[in-house]
Formats: structure tokens, C-alpha cells, sequence
């Protein structure tokens, strides 16, 4: 029972994660400019909260090049993902990136020796194909237009690349003041390019529906999401927390239909291969568990 408040917190953070890619698809901005202001408003709530903290105020802007360094890669790593995501949702639908998108945990199985110089797991290996292979079958089956997955598989590294070096940036840094910066040098590096694009020079400005549905995309489903999934991690088990994590993709199928209705409605052959493919996933989650715990 102690674990029950943490428990329903990551469920319902994981439920607002889900919600996310169904914001994406109502915003009606491009996938540049929605994710330069996600980013922007996001890098602004998560400064706000930090100034509010005096342990964490008074050293913040005290850092190394190194450090810097850091936290400029890693908000490329996340501004490229996002684009990739955000892009997939308006060519594709919300249902078939987040599916597609649960292929993180095999790109993450690759990328893991290579960061933390561990050996290759056969059994990630294998789950992760027979994920790709689900997916190939699938889609396949779907007649779906593959612009879309293609975008969401570039995604999927990303994150997966993403966690890896945060993984080993959040030993030597507090979360909070590295998800900050990622996200303030992520927005630099969009600004800089929409600068140097031309973009700039023709922003949209959001409507009042838009705007509405962007300051709950940065605050509750980037900054918020972000600090309560720390705190999180205080009390249950990185076991428990991935493996719930597993549920994304049903929360925003689920989410997705009955937002969006019609667009969403997929064939009766998609849903249960969707269903398979997250089975094997949990899977290889059991399977991850029982090999850390010999």
C-alpha cells in the first residue's frame, strides 16, 4: 500500500505521455514550429520552477564546458526526435507512430553496450527482431504508408539514444538542471535553424485552440511529466517503472480513437497484431528482469 500514491502517479504520467501524440495531431502547426514552442514554453515552466528552488537556483548557471557540451547534444538528440515524432503523427496517425515508436527498447538493447561497454544480450537482440519483424507483417497487412513508420522508427533511436547518454549524464548532473538546458539548447539549435531557413521570417502564430493545446503539451505533458517521473523513481523499482512504460502505446491508441474518432479507427487485424507486438515487449521486459536478478 505504501507504493499504491508513486504507483498511480506513474500511471497517470504515463497516461498524459500517451496524450501527448494526440495533442500532436490536434495542433494544426507544422511539425518545426510545434516543437520549437514545446520546446521553448517548456524550457521557460521547467526555469521558472528551478528559480524557485535556492539549492538549486544558486548554482545553476554554474557550469563546465564539458558540461555544456553535454547538455547541447543531448538537446539536439531530443529537438531532432521530437521533429521525427511530430512529423510522423501529421504524415501517418497517432495509433501507428506510438506502435512504431515502442521499438525504442530494441534500439536501446544496441545502443547500450556500445555506451555502458557491456556485452550484447542475445535475447534483446531476438525480441527486438521479432518486434521489426511484427511491425513488417503489420503494416504490411495494413497497406499502410511506410513515410510515416519510417520517421517513427528514426524516432525510436533517438529516444533510445537519448536515455543511453542520460542515463550516464544524470551520475554527474541533477535532472532537473539537465532537463533545463537540453531543452533551452534544444530550442537554440531549432531557433538557429529556423533563422537560417527562413522559417523565422514566416511563423505562424497559433490560434486560440492551438495555443491552448501547446501550454498543455510544454507544462503538463513536458515539464510536469518530466519532474513527478523523477520523484517517482524514489519508490518504485526501475523494473516496475519499465514495464509500465510498456502501456504508452495502449493509453494512446486508446486516447487516439477516442479523440480523434474516424482518423484512428484501424482494422480489427491491426489491433490485434498491436496486441502481440506489446506482448513481446513485456516480454522481453520479464525476461530483462529475471536475468538481473541471477
Amino acid at each position: 500500500m505504501s507504493n499504491l500514491k508513486p504507483y498511480l502517479k506513474l500511471h497517470f504520467i504515463i497516461f498524459i505521455w500517451g496524450f501527448t501524440a494526440v495533442l500532436g495531431a490536434l495542433i494544426q502547426l507544422n511539425y518545426l514550429v510545434l516543437t520549437w514552442y514545446r520546446m521553448g514554453l517548456a524550457s521557460l515552466f521547467l526555469l521558472t520552477f528551478l528559480m524557485f528552488q535556492k539549492s538549486k537556483r544558486k548554482n545553476l548557471f554554474q557550469s563546465t564546458f564539458k558540461k555544456q557540451a553535454r547538455y547541447i547534444l543531448g538537446g539536439v538528440i531530443i529537438a531532432l526526435h521530437w521533429l521525427a515524432f511530430f512529423y510522423a503523427i501529421k504524415v501517418s496517425n497517432v495509433s501507428i507512430t506510438l506502435l512504431t515508436m515502442s521499438s525504442g527498447a530494441f534500439f536501446t538493447s544496441l545502443l547500450e553496450p556500445i555506451f555502458y561497454k557491456r556485452k550484447i544480450l542475445f535475447y534483446e537482440i531476438l525480441f527486438g527482431l521479432l518486434i521489426l519483424f511484427g511491425f513488417t507483417v503489420l503494416l504490411h497487412i495494413e497497406k499502410i504508408e511506410f513515410t510515416g513508420v519510417y520517421f517513427a522508427l528514426i524516432a525510436a533511436f533517438l529516444s533510445g539514444l537519448f536515455s543511453v547518454i542520460n542515463g550516464i549524464y544524470v551520475q554527474y548532473e541533477n535532472a532537473l538542471k539537465l532537463s533545463f538546458f537540453e531543452l533551452f539548447y534544444g530550442f537554440l539549435f531549432l531557433t538557429i535553424a529556423m533563422l537560417l531557413s527562413g522559417d523565422m521570417q514566416h511563423l505562424p502564430l497559433p490560434t486560440l485552440t492551438d495555443w491552448l493545446f501547446i501550454l498543455l503539451l510544454a507544462s503538463i505533458c513536458t515539464a510536469y511529466a518530466f519532474t513527478v517521473s523523477i520523484d517517482i523513481m524514489r519508490f518504485l523499482s526501475p523494473f516496475t517503472v519499465m514495464l509500465s512504460i510498456n502501456l504508452e502505446p495502449v493509453y494512446g491508441i486508446i486516447l487516439a480513437v477516442l479523440v480523434l474518432k474516424d482518423k484512428e479507427l484501424m482494422s480489427s487485424n491491426f489491433y490485434f497484431g498491436a496486441f502481440i507486438i506489446l506482448i513481446i515487449i513485456a516480454l522481453n521486459s520479464f525476461v530483462k528482469n529475471y536475468h538481473k536478478r541471477d
